[in-house]
């Protein structure tokens, strides 16, 4: 995927698993478009794109920020993202992404609140988002695990559990790049925001 290329191959070390850290996010979902499947994982799937931003208040690598998508979920009893693309602000955090999950980790840039109106950019790719949270704050315990292949065909586990609050949201999008346009949709989506969280994203297995 073009968005995740990067010729760079040293970068600060950083700390292995389990990552610790205060989260505010914001998540988004839609049905995925006819071609999504092509930027997918091999195997069966489930049509739902899953996209968020997110503001590490602290972490074993500091304070960074992030946005990441899966344009398609692995299918299975729990359905599991497969990212493509993903970028931070952190170089330590990209050593981390790729080191201990096979994360494909980029560098951007960002601007703004994570819970409002906010936005990431690096080479060629541009995502905006505009979080419109509505109802009440409520508490949230859960997890989210992907599943990033390797050059030999194995498949990459690891689980992100949070507890923490969340409200429901509206969120519009827009998408720029190479192929972010062709699989993440513009316009408003369903989506919740994190207002609060704790985060400990586990070893991979």
């Amino acid at each position: 995927m073009p968005e995740s290329a990067d010729e760079r191959t040293e970068w600060p070390t950083s700390p292995p698993p389990p990552w610790p850290a205060a989260v505010r996010a914001t998540l988004w979902w839609h049905r995925s478009t006819p071609v999504a499947a092509e930027y997918g994982p091999e195997g069966p799937t489930l049509p739902i794109t899953l996209a968020m931003m997110v503001d590490y208040l602290d972490s074993p690598v500091g304070p960074y920020r992030e946005i990441l998508a899966s344009p398609v979920l692995r299918r299975g009893l729990i359905p599991a993202m497969a990212v493509p693309f993903i970028a931070v602000d952190s170089e330590p955090s990209v050593h981390g992404g790729r080191a201990h999950w096979r994360l494909p980790k980029v560098l951007a840039t960002f601007s703004g609140d994570v819970l409002g109106d906010f936005s990431a950019a690096g080479g060629g790719w541009k995502v905006a988002t505009s979080a419109r949270p509505r109802g009440p704050e409520l508490p949230i315990i859960g997890g989210l695990t992907f599943a990033q292949p390797g050059d030999d065909g194995s498949i990459s586990r690891a689980t992100a559990r949070l507890r923490g609050k969340f409200r429901y949201a509206r969120v519009g999008v827009e998408a720029e790049g190479p192929t972010l346009s062709r699989w993440l949709r513009p316009g408003t989506h369903h989506g919740i925001v994190i207002t609060s969280g704790q985060m400990s994203t586990g070893p991979a297995k």
